[in-house]
């Protein structure tokens, strides 16, 4: 799939765009494109593991942890408001006197709005458009830099949810509040599960948390989860309980390793800003994969979302748990004796 966003802010640096490139650039939330290969030193951050594996085969350095001083920080700054403003007071802080920072975003994704709110703060930005895009950038003056508003700062802040023990971080799924769906799947989980359990998909640690406190046969889970944000959050959600744990960054929709007598699961269904029901059916396929004869599967999911056909195709035996006016929950089982 096409990134736009991606495209158009590299036609700020190409032809007659805005933005010159200098020797060293920071890119943040990084992606690969073969314009990027004539630049003579680039180094990139990006949370979500498939896009970090393509970024790494494509042969540009990465680093776990944003830093340092910058010449050009780019950017590509995610959906949420909070993600994007916190995201624009990080890597303003990576630019060295004199730099600039270059972000571009899809127009349909408020890219015109966020271009002011970014000029109110630093004043003179340059933008372009192009794809349904907007690339725009501003430099980091010399010698009195504009400051980042402290609300800004705040947003990108790892924080707690109200009336809860977790804490989370902008740009995360479901980050101000639990998400029903999983809340819905909590309560329809048995307590007498038991054995190797993997949670898909596992976000900020809820599924996890919900689990070992409602099943005390569990003795070991395995969090798989693609947004290392996420997943760092986990760790810290979970600490009391690392003790049975495992955290994996990864794409599930690659394939899990090991078997499991448990898979949970809250699939995720987009892309971007686009519905991608093969995501949740990459799920599907990955724990079929990883399940044990006899193994489980409990899955949340819209109920508009057409999973069943995907379980049959698995071979898989299910049926039906809940069903209320948004969400369905999903048994299903790895016959003891497969065709």
């Amino acid at each position: 799939m096409i990134n736009l966003a991606l495209e158009t802010l590299l036609l700020g640096f190409a032809g007659e765009g805005a933005f010159a490139a200098p020797a060293r650039a920071f890119f943040w939330g990084a992606e690969p494109h073969p314009l990027l290969r004539s630049w003579p030193e680039i180094l990139g951050w990006q949370s979500h593991k498939g896009l970090a594996d393509a970024w790494d085969r494509s042969g540009f350095a990465r680093c776990d942890v944003p830093s340092g001083l910058w010449p050009l920080v780019m950017q590509l700054p995610g959906k949420a408001r909070d993600e994007i403003h916190g995201g624009f007071a990080k890597a303003w802080d990576l630019v060295e006197p004199g730099g600039m920072l270059v972000a571009a975003m899809e127009n349909g994704a408020g890219a015109a709005r966020f271009e002011k709110d970014l000029a109110k703060v630093v004043g003179a930005v340059h933008s372009r458009q192009k794809h349904k895009c907007r690339v725009f950038g501003a430099r980091k003056e010399i010698p009195s830099p504009a400051v980042m508003p402290e609300g800004w700062l705040d947003a990108g802040r790892r924080k707690p949810i109200p009336g809860t023990h977790f804490v989370t971080e902008a740009g995360v799924f479901s980050a101000t509040k639990v998400d029903p769906g999983s809340q819905l799947l909590v309560e329809s989980l048995p307590t007498n599960l038991r054995g190797k359990v993997a949670d898909l998909g596992a976000g900020w640690g809820y599924l996890t948390d919900a689990l070992l406190r409602r099943c005390p046969a569990v003795k070991q889970v395995d969090l798989f989860e693609s947004d290392s944000r996420a997943l760092d959050c986990a760790r810290q959600n979970l600490a009391a309980q690392e003790a049975v744990l495992n955290f994996h960054w990864h794409d599930v929709t690659t394939g899990i390793p090991g078997r499991y007598d448990i898979i949970l699961m809250n699939p995720p269904f987009h892309t971007r800003q686009m519905k991608d029901v093969a995501l949740g059916r990459a799920f599907l396929n990955a724990a079929r994969d990883a399940l044990y004869p006899g193994g489980e599967i409990w899955l949340v999911a819209n109920r508009q979302l057409p999973y069943e056909g995907v379980l049959d195709a698995c071979g898989l035996l299910w049926r039906q748990v809940v069903r209320d006016p948004v969400f369905k929950v999903i048994h299903a089982v790895m016959p003891m004796e497969q065709p």
